[in-house]
């Protein structure tokens, strides 16, 4: 930033979104600094790995690319809304999603078979933590604009990047590295999630889609509101509740030997 002329105070801190017990960890952490919180993005991801479970024993593409923003998100909420009350200037969250939302498992959201290796797809997978927060996004939209907190959010597509997200698949790492000259650079896709957190035209702008710094159409099932109620309520059972991974893990076992 400094490279090119912006002079800013920036604190690194840790978070490992895979992990609760790191979200919940860095939450306590940066409230403790009592810093001021108008703009959440939430862009970390991994993309198509081999089935494994997170330390909290939830699928890890499930895990690292949506439960742990879902918390993130929820645990910062009433300090984006303090915020934006005392500043007077509008909060917002972006979730970088993709266009892979559109190419998930045939019910959306597998809720109740998040853990099972059997069915599992890696592509699917991605695509299916993708939708997840399109969902969360439409769905906390709605009660951020039922409650009139001056507080938005929307999901982006950032476009096809030169980054190494694919490096848990050779074909495709291999593809990204070949023609890497054709695809956007790191700052050309941060450009719409910028773009969508900053631009004063999005001024109340809320539960909606972007790609290249225009608003898309997602897929069906983004749209749907009863699926986003349902996603909802099983993350914060996931997320918030005080069941172990241990049990979790049982139930899904049971579940498998059950239908075997």
């Amino acid at each position: 930033m400094q490279e090119v002329g912006i002079h800013a105070r920036i604190h690194v801190m840790e978070l490992d979104v895979s992990s609760l017990q790191s979200v919940r960890k860095f939450v306590i952490s940066f409230k403790s600094k009592n810093l001021p919180l108008n703009v959440l993005i939430n862009n970390a991801g991994i993309m198509g790995c081999p089935f494994s479970l997170s330390q909290d024993g939830v699928e890890l593409q499930f895990a690292t690319n949506y439960l742990g923003h879902f918390l993130l998100t929820n645990l910062l909420l009433d300090k984006m809304k303090s915020t934006a009350e005392e500043s007077k200037i509008e909060g917002r969250i972006v979730h970088v999603s993709s266009m892979v939302h559109k190419y998930t498992y045939d019910s959306g959201i597998r809720m109740h078979k998040i853990n099972e290796a059997a069915g599992y797809s890696t592509h699917k997978a991605y695509g299916q933590s993708k939708l997840a927060l399109m969902l969360h996004a439409n769905e906390l939209s709605r009660r951020l604009t039922q409650e009139k907190a001056n507080v938005t959010i929307n999901s982006v597509h950032p476009g096809a990047v030169a980054t190494k997200i694919a490096r848990h698949h050779t074909l495709l790492a291999f593809a990204t590295s070949l023609f890497s000259v054709f695809l956007k650079s790191i700052a050309q896709g941060a450009a719409t999630q910028c773009f969508v957190a900053l631009h004063p035209s999005l001024c109340k702008v809320t539960g909606k889609y972007f790609v290249d710094c225009k608003e898309a159409k997602p897929s069906s099932l983004a749209m749907d509101a009863e699926l986003a109620e349902n996603l909802w309520h099983f993350s914060a059972e996931l997320a918030l509740s005080k069941r172990s991974s241990k049990t979790l893990r049982e139930q899904n076992q049971s579940t498998t030997s059950e239908e075997t």
